[in-house]
């Protein structure tokens, strides 16, 4: 969608805003600033591919847009909104090499930090995973004064040589004795001993990685304080240390014109309206819940995010995001939905599956491990016979393979490029498991009558009577085929 520089200008007001929102939350307990009188941040942002439109426009992602801006690179020095991670650092385009320069910059300046954060969750504990799998080569360059070899970007090597300033043993040592402790858990507390919150965003499809965030924080607030998209930046949250399950969001009516399509309750579907009862900003009701819609200078848009009204703040309603519509999985910033995974699901059994019928399925987004990954649970029954199936690991792999093949843009490019989403698994359950799963719906409150076998299980019951009945597990053995969109081929 095109994008302007005075949207740029809006964006740059709103990123502005942040540290101040925050500041006011908490300053009965003293304002975030060390001795020095900085704001300072680990915050790691990173840029995505681009592509060349057929006239000749860059088309990116909303935030490497923003990275890329003048107004992001040429920002006016801010002591309330200092980051460690330099621009060439920031604007790199192999991840790898930007997150290694950025954490070692965070760790370099580790006693002037007073928070931590990136976009969203997922990215920030891919760093952290990053981070613990590398803390000795980031600690030797510390205790050096140099860069590793294989950090080959120029403007990378460049800017964090100047900010090591030359070897520091002691400090390589403390990182080093912190991470060979016994345990990881609270390590970012150690490791950043002044920083007072972890922002990001766990609202949504991020809220699965809030226990791991837990373990690692040592209970630093988890703060969410913006709601975005690559529509439109909407809205604050004004109350950034409330609780995660507690986030509500303030709209700001200058970033576009909102307005709502009322959705049932309970169902969260459009409900049967006339077009004139969209709801403006002004007269949407607590406790109802809407599909938000938005115009800006670029056009009007379905976001697609299901919001409940929580309250007001003054006379300006507060909304708390419920889902996005459609959507059964997502890890990172993939979205994949019930259709898109039903036809990859089939395509893999029309091509792979030999001797079997699958008679069901769902899938499960576990991110109990970085980077966390879809898992599939697939009940098959031999096409002759009703002999528990024969399962042949390559016919399952390649299975696994077709299904990520089949998946969309986004999805591909997190697990080729990015590395942001683990290999698929499959797990195969054992014949009726699905009944026992209709079975414990039904214990549950489910009418008979009206039970579907849910495309996703999210946690609890559900999950453990799948896991229980598993009799094969399988991943992918190779990453799905990406490349960057070619509009002018």
């Amino acid at each position: 969608m095109p994008s302007t520089a005075e949207e740029l200008d809006r964006k740059t007001f709103f990123y502005n805003m942040l540290v101040p929102v925050m500041n006011k939350s908490s300053y009965k307990n003293h304002k975030h600033c060390s001795s020095n009188g900085l704001n300072v941040g680990m915050y790691l942002l990173f840029i995505k591919p681009e592509i060349k439109t057929p006239s000749g426009l860059q088309a990116r992602p909303v935030l490497t847009s923003y990275y890329k801006s003048e107004q992001f690179k040429n920002r006016p020095f801010n002591k309330y909104n200092v980051i460690t991670s330099p621009n060439d650092a920031i604007l790199c385009e192999d991840s790898q090499q930007s997150m290694y320069c950025q954490l070692l910059c965070g760790l370099v300046q580790r006693s002037h930090v007073l928070r931590l954060g990136a976009i969203f969750a997922s990215a920030f504990l891919r760093a952290v995973k990053f981070l613990e799998n590398h803390f000795t080569e980031l600690c030797a360059d510390i205790r050096t004064g140099t860069v590793a070899s294989w950090i080959t970007d120029s403007g990378c090597r460049d800017s964090v040589l100047s900010i090591l300033n030359g070897p520091n043993q002691e400090l390589a040592d403390e990182i080093e004795a912190l991470f060979n402790a016994k345990s990881r858990e609270g390590i970012l507390k150690r490791v950043w001993p002044k920083t007072k919150y972890i922002e990001v965003i766990v609202t949504g499809s991020m809220a699965q990685y809030i226990p791991t965030l837990e373990f690692y924080s040592g209970g630093l607030p988890l703060v969410s304080v913006m709601y975005a998209s690559s529509e439109c930046f909407f809205g604050l949250n004004i109350n950034p240390l409330c609780k995660p399950s507690d986030v509500s969001y303030t709209l700001l009516p200058n970033m576009a014109y909102f307005e709502f399509l009322p959705v049932d309750d309970k169902s969260h579907e459009e409900t049967q309206l006339e077009s004139h009862r969209i709801v403006d900003l002004v007269n949407v009701e607590i406790g109802r819940y809407y599909e938000l819609i938005i115009t800006t200078f670029a056009g009007q848009y379905r976001v697609g995010d299901i919001l409940k009204v929580t309250g007001f703040h003054n006379k300006a309603p507060q909304f708390s995001f419920v889902e996005r519509r459609n959507v059964v999985l997502s890890i990172d910033t993939d979205k994949t939905s019930e259709e898109d995974l039903m036809k990859a699901v089939t395509q893999a059994k029309l091509i792979h599956l030999q001797g079997l019928l699958l008679t069901e399925y769902t899938s499960y987004a576990d991110t109990s491990s970085i980077p966390g990954h879809y898992v599939l649970f697939w009940e098959l029954k031999p096409r002759y016979d009703n002999d528990p199936p024969m399962l042949d690991k390559k016919m399952m792999e390649d299975c696994c393979s077709e299904v990520e093949d089949c998946l969309d843009y986004v999805y591909r490019r997190c697990r080729n490029k990015d590395g942001s989403i683990g290999a698929l698994e499959m797990r195969v359950v054992s014949l009726g498991t699905f009944d026992a799963l209709m079975d414990f719906s039904i214990s549950q409150g489910s009418s008979v009558n009206q039970y579907k076998t849910p495309r996703c299980v999210k946690s609890g019951g559900a999950l453990q009577i799948l896991d229980s009945r598993v009799i094969g597990k399988f991943f992918t053995k190779r990453v799905p085929q990406w490349e960057p969109l070619g509009l002018d081929s």
